[in-house]
């Protein structure tokens, strides 16, 4: 009983500890024809491997930041901007994409521009922008 009783205990203290991650959606624009998508396709555009999407980040070392890149590539945030400097050397993209310092900016950017493509946390979500893939 006293084993149970520990574990149950100890299980408590590291959930305490430990919050549950909070899930990550990414956006586009209510405008944008775009309803679905999968982690695959959303990498593809945050790698700079299509321009389909104009990929807004959240702030370079932001816990999201790392989460995301980790759900949907399977990289660290350094190996994805290690990728984004080699297309920029290489010509062929123009520029890393544009960094935001908060969901709410990350909303705000992605709303105003029908092309654009974000992430944040799901309870920032509102009517301003449009789920096409949740990651948790």
């Amino acid at each position: 009983m006293k084993k149970v009783l520990s574990s149950l205990l100890l299980a408590a203290i590291a959930a305490a500890a430990f919050p549950a991650a909070a899930e990550t959606v990414v956006i586009v624009s209510p405008k944008n024809p775009a309803s679905r998508m999968f982690s695959e396709q959303a990498a593809q555009f945050f790698l700079g491997k299509s321009s389909q999407f104009t990929p807004i980040d959240q702030a370079e070392g932001s816990a999201i930041r790392t989460d995301f890149y980790k759900k949907v590539s399977n990289m660290d945030a350094s190996q994805v901007k290690a990728g984004w400097l080699k297309l920029v050397f290489t010509g062929k993209a123009t520029s890393e994409p544009k960094e935001y310092k908060s969901n709410a900016d990350v909303k705000k950017a992605v709303a105003d521009d029908p092309k654009a493509i974000g992430y944040i946390d799901k309870s920032a979500v509102d009517d301003t922008v449009k789920v096409i893939l949740t990651l948790q």
